[in-house]
């Protein structure tokens, strides 16, 4: 006879019934899901039968799957392992290249290491010891601002380690940051991204490193890229003066052929929490992507300079327009001399997209990262970037820890993020900055820097100004995040006005929850120390953007010893 699970209060309540039958049935199909996971893992590599066991899995990216297990030891314990199964078509070199930083640079100051690899044909396990630990999103809201102080500070000693061997983490954010807060432990973790810098000490980043600069010597030439709301238009240092006109109406001819341009609907990590956590900024159809290195082929560049039809650009005259373009004092020299130019781009600064610029190929630098925690110079696809983008990466961290908000950017393209940086940093800031690193930003309108301690101060809701009494205070959102007035209606940014009116909504809102003072673990003292060491980790010069070594030294950890 068949046994069929019942809750008691099956008949009293169907509808709750009904979901929680559901659930179990989509539990147990997870369940299954994963065991199968298990079984082709230890197919692929049979060398880990006899050594692992595998319980389950506790993380799945883009590039690779990672699983918890056993070991049995010699003296008859068995010790928790993280196994990392890297996705067979990744490339060799990238593969090896991560195995290095993590067996030369890991294993101290709050660096991961690695205690075995395993490989069988094209399928590679890295064992890494295992560190268990708490998810970002579940104690934000519950950290002290003493423990806030201790992660950033551990995450510095881990920037510093890696930056000190020439290792730009590139993908630097909460979840590749691993805390555990009984025992205060860190472990900067997933080297999947990274690159070297031009005087790296991994030998290995060094070959990428080559490739990557070949690949953009070939594709020095501007991009178009539409995004909500938003027009950019990107032009390389060299301009390609050396080619005919009758050449370049060739490739716009060739380019006038309409593209629609699908926008999918990806997901990444913590996309479990977005449902329910509350960001300053948001949007409805989030895009969450992680890019890397775009190909070389000049037949799939162009065909990717087509993917704008004439009525993506009547739609997008309607709306708010930031144009970037590169400052190219090389083109005109040669434009003085009487070498022959393209057609001038006539769209410059405008709200249009012209189709000499559409017929252009596109300009490559590296985007790896998560979106949200992408620096300025990546957004505006600077060639040179540097351990500075981590950096910025951190202070990204630093402001969701200080404002109670995470993740405290969300946008579906590289120019909304633009936009959203602006609306905090403001826009004449953005606009120097880009300068420094050969990119012209054009905003049509002006926006004011914001106060980070104003800002922090509000969102988090502890500005004496804007206490309320607790009788009279907006609710909270499901995971305790306080929450102005109105927020619901953050949802669908599509311009940089209304991204700026939502940000002063937050700000000129009456207000944040009363928060009573034995409950405030130390927010109500938060030293201007604090708000001076973001305002450096949020620098939009990366020339001038604080490094780890000097973070560690700032007067915000003048009592923490190193």
């Amino acid at each position: 006879m068949e046994t069929v699970l019942k809750s008691p209060c099956d008949e009293q309540h169907p509808q709750q019934a009904e979901d929680f039958h559901g659930n179990l049935e989509q539990n147990s199909k997870l369940a299954a899901g994963i065991k199968k996971d298990i079984e082709k893992l230890y197919e692929a590599v049979p060398q880990l039968v006899n050594v692992f066991k595998i319980k389950e899995k506790i993380g799945e990216g883009t590039f690779s799957s990672v699983y918890l297990a056993t070991a049995q030891l010699q003296t008859g314990y068995e010790e928790k392992m993280a196994l990392k199964h890297l996705i067979p078509t990744s490339h060799p070199l990238r593969i090896a290249a991560e195995l290095q930083c993590l067996t030369v640079a890991g294993g101290q100051d709050n660096v991961m290491g690695v205690k075995y690899c395993f490989r069988k044909n094209d399928h590679v396990v890295i064992v890494m010891p295992y560190l268990e630990h708490e998810s970002f999103l579940d104690i934000l809201n519950s950290l002290s601002f003493e423990e806030v102080r201790e992660y950033m500070f551990n995450l510095f000693k881990a920037l510093r380690r890696i930056h000190h061997f020439g290792i730009v983490h590139r993908d630097v954010k909460p979840s590749n940051f691993l805390y555990n807060r009984q025992l205060k432990k860190y472990a900067l973790v997933d080297f999947g991204l990274a690159q070297g810098t031009p005087d790296t000490k991994i030998e290995l980043l060094k070959s990428a490193h080559s490739e990557d600069q070949q690949g953009s010597c070939l594709q020095n030439n501007p991009i178009v890229a539409l995004g909500n709301g938003v027009s950019v238009n990107v032009t390389a240092p060299k301009q390609i003066a050396q080619q005919s006109a009758s050449k370049a109406a060739d490739r716009r001819s060739s380019s006038l052929s309409k593209v629609q341009m699908k926008q999918g609907r990806g997901g990444k990590e913590d996309s479990v929490h977005h449902s329910v956590q509350r960001s300053v900024f948001g949007e409805r159809n989030f895009n969450v992507y992680s890019s890397t290195y775009q190909e070389n082929s000049s037949a799939k560049l162009i065909k990717q300079s087509k993917m704008v039809d004439v009525s993506s650009r009547k739609l997008v005259t309607k709306k708010k327009i930031i144009s970037t373009k590169t400052v190219s004092n090389g083109a005109a020299r040669k434009a003085a001399s009487g070498c022959p130019l393209n057609p001038p781009c006539d769209c410059y600064a405008t709200d249009r997209v012209c189709s000499v610029c559409l017929s252009r190929r596109q300009q490559v630098a590296p985007r790896a990262g998560t979106p949200g925690f992408r620096a300025p110079e990546v957004l505006t696809k600077c060639p040179a970037q540097t351990t500075a983008i981590d950096m910025w990466s951190a202070g990204i961290i630093f402001l969701s820890l200080l404002s109670g908000r995470y993740p405290f950017f969300k946008a579906s393209d590289d120019l909304t993020a633009l936009a959203q940086i602006m609306t905090v940093r403001g826009s004449r800031e953005t606009i120097q900055a880009a300068r420094t690193f050969g990119k012209s930003v054009v905003c049509t309108q002006v926006v004011p820097t914001q106060n980070l301690r104003t800002l922090c101060e509000k969102l988090r809701g502890t500005n004496s100004s804007c206490k309320r009494s607790q009788g009279e205070g907006p609710s909270r959102s499901e995971n305790n995040t306080a929450l102005p007035a109105g927020a619901d209606k953050l949802c669908a940014p599509e311009t940089l006005g209304k991204q700026i009116q939502h940000l002063q909504s937050f700000q000129e809102g009456d207000g944040a929850l009363e928060v009573k003072a034995t409950d405030m673990k130390g927010w109500d003292q938060v030293p201007d120390e604090a708000y001076d060491l973001l305002d450096k980790l949020l620098d939009l010069n990366p020339a001038t953007r604080i490094t780890a070594k000097e973070a560690l030294l700032h007067p915000f950890f003048k009592d923490i010893t190193l």
